[in-house]
């Protein structure tokens, strides 16, 4: 039953998901394209897209996303797609809960000891390569176009937007708005050849 599918999937990836929902977008794409093939790439880019422009941490709205579309696409109603949703978005928070409970006592206590201080450091490389997986996942033709032009585009938005974002501190929103409408002009029906 898709489900319980959803349910095992998301609680997996919630329990293993070190570093936040960045780090989570490879293991997602990993299970709900690669492996159920629940979702195609085309699906899944568009989510995580979509995920990032709303508010609350992207590995949640990630998964809300991937629930509903996931049960949708199974032939389900819409109706039944808004408790997929809620499955996948309780099932990827559930780990992380039932963790916070059990180590927040002792993680006050024991935080400065060698051996927990040791493992943290272990785990801040494995978060980067995690990011760094999560950022090759999402370099594909979805986001980058197919043509030349408009792979040049991409990487010309992407370098004007890092650069307006940390040297000038323009706000994140209006950087959005900015990208979408340049998006729309160079990869819309604009300019796209037919």
């Amino acid at each position: 039953m898709i489900f319980l599918q959803l349910f095992y999937t998301f609680f997996k990836i919630g329990l293993f998901g070190f570093g936040g929902g960045y780090a989570m977008i490879s293991m997602i794409q990993g299970e709900v394209v690669t492996r159920h093939e629940w979702l195609s790439s085309t699906e899944f880019t568009d989510i995580i897209a979509i995920s990032q422009m709303t508010p609350g941490p992207i590995g949640i709205n990630s998964a809300t996303y991937v629930g509903y579309s996931a049960v949708v696409n199974a032939g389900y109603s819409h109706a039944i797609g808004v408790l997929g949703s809620t499955v996948a978005t309780v099932s990827v928070v559930l780990p992380s809960f039932i963790l916070m409970v059990l180590i927040s006592k002792f993680f006050l206590k024991y935080q400065k000891h060698p051996i927990i201080a040791s493992v943290f450091k272990g785990l801040r490389p494995g978060v980067v390569g995690l990011l760094a997986a999560a950022a090759l996942v999402l370099m594909n033709g979805e986001n980058f176009g197919t043509y030349n032009w408009q792979i040049l585009t991409s990487i010309l938005l992407f370098g004007g937007t890092f650069i307006a974002s940390y040297r000038y501190k323009i706000n994140p929103i209006l950087l959005i708005v900015i990208c979408g409408f340049i998006g729309y002009v160079t990869f819309g029906y604009i300019l796209t050849p037919q």
